[in-house]
């Protein structure tokens, strides 16, 4: 398909900025978007295009005869459902192959833009508190604590229904405020842990994880001032969830000793680990609105990352945990997003980044960074496993595209078809005949 005339430039120029906006929504990095909107581009016969993308501008620049056309699109970022990410995914396929009219791509863009969740909204509501509770078994060493967890995340959830411009600037400070106060009145008398642990999993879709650990990978790739913004934008975020967490402390007059990781008094057997991974997929899918054909794609994405966290965990520490986790996981969600019944890449890598908990050390270093004055190492031991975490994602999709280069040059010597001269009385068997001829 090829673009010819200036009316079908425009509609291209702007279905083109219409899909790097929802890539940024779908929290995509800037470098992926840009060789995405090439591929596209090039399918549409667009070759000479020009792209510019940042997190939220995104420029267009296209040459119509002698005269080069910009198209120009700021926007401020909102997150995707998993439904709409899948659609947008989708979209996104049958573009690179050209079989979408710019057009009809950008209604259905509008589309994919308005479409209201799968599920009602208390189912929604359940899938957050599930997702807590989840997450909670994997970090809280008590069944108290996992059953406060599961009741702060309905009432979040349920929050979280609001829609209020307003509100969406200050919910995270009163998100972490109202959970802390909650916790801080509890702990005295239920035992729950260490309370600022037991914090992270209420608070697990408000950690900027993805966004540090997807600014990380920016900053390794050259792009500097997306990676910056992201990361400064991920800490603020960070920081505004401690700050949440220091005001509920200081009014009701909670001890330093309190922002202060505590040892575990137990721990709950090793099945628990397995019905966490499990409700955190069941969370995922019921929250986010996720398509049920790709629950099992998810599962099988969050038990491979936390496998590899725990080994690496009990090898070396929680970095080499992260690393060898963000690791592990990646090839497999690549390979998963190319299959013909697949899911897309950033459906399953959200959840992983939850489930490794990029953020939530960062959150507890922080909080003690402020409430103590012992909490800096911990703060900078929270950045060096984040650092890690993006570190595996670069390194395991370097692995994954070696091994599809190598695949695909096998492939090459082996199946390509035989040359035209080949002799007509080839003799050799017939399910050999495809092959071709050594020289």
């Amino acid at each position: 398909m090829e673009a010819r005339d200036e009316g079908d430039e425009d509609t291209l120029r702007r279905f083109l900025l219409g899909i790097a906006e929802g890539l940024n929504a779908a929290m995509e990095s800037v470098d992926r978007v840009d060789d995405t909107m090439r591929a596209i581009a090039r399918a549409y016969g667009a070759d000479d295009t020009d792209f510019v993308v940042l997190p939220t501008v995104i420029l267009v620049q296209s040459r119509h005869g002698r005269t080069d056309r910009v198209a120009l699109r700021t926007s401020r970022v909102t997150a995707l459902r998993f439904d709409q990410i899948a659609a947008l995914y989708d979209l996104v396929g049958r573009a690179r192959r050209g079989e979408v009219e710019p057009a009809a791509g950008i209604d259905e863009l509008n589309a994919i833009g308005t479409a209201q969740p799968r599920y009602p909204w208390f189912v929604r509501v359940l899938g957050h508190a599930v997702l807590t509770a989840g997450l909670s078994m994997l970090l809280t060493p008590t069944w108290q604590g996992a059953l406060i967890a599961f009741g702060l995340g309905a009432v979040l959830g349920l929050a979280k229904l609001v829609r209020s411009p307003t509100l969406a600037l200050v919910f995270p400070v009163v998100a972490a405020f109202g959970s802390a106060t909650a916790v801080f009145l509890l702990a005295p008398h239920v035992p729950v842990g260490d309370p600022i642990v037991l914090l992270i999993a209420p608070l697990v879709t408000f950690l900027p994880g993805g966004v540090i650990t997807t600014a990380t990978m920016e900053l390794a790739a050259g792009q500097m001032i997306a990676g910056a913004s992201r990361l400064v934008t991920g800490l603020v975020q960070l920081a505004l969830l401690a700050f949440g967490i220091l005001a509920a402390g200081t009014m009701l007059g909670v001890g330093d000793a309190s922002y202060v990781a505590l040892d575990a008094p137990s721990r709950f057997p090793w099945w628990v680990a397995v019905l966490g991974v499990l409700l955190i997929a069941v969370g995922d899918l019921l929250h986010f609105s996720a398509p049920g054909r790709t629950f099992g794609w998810v599962l099988l994405a969050l038990s491979v990352a936390y496998a590899g966290q725990a080994v690496g965990a009990s090898l070396a520490g929680p970095s080499v945990g992260g690393f060898l986790g963000a690791l592990a996981m990646t090839p497999l969600v690549l390979w998963i997003s190319g299959l013909r019944i697949g899911a897309p890449s950033q459906l399953l890598f959200l959840p992983a980044f939850w489930l490794l908990v990029p953020g939530a050390s960062g959150l507890a270093g922080l909080t003690e960074a402020i409430g103590t004055t012992e909490g800096l190492a911990d703060f900078a031991s929270a950045l060096t496993s984040i650092m890690a975490i993006a570190l595996g994602v670069l390194i395991g999709t370097a692995a994954h595209r070696a091994a599809q280069r190598g695949v695909q040059q096998v492939a090459n010597l082996y199946v390509e078809p035989a040359a035209p001269s080949a002799p007509a009385d080839d003799e050799r068997p017939g399910w050999l005949r495809w092959l071709p001829r050594r020289r």
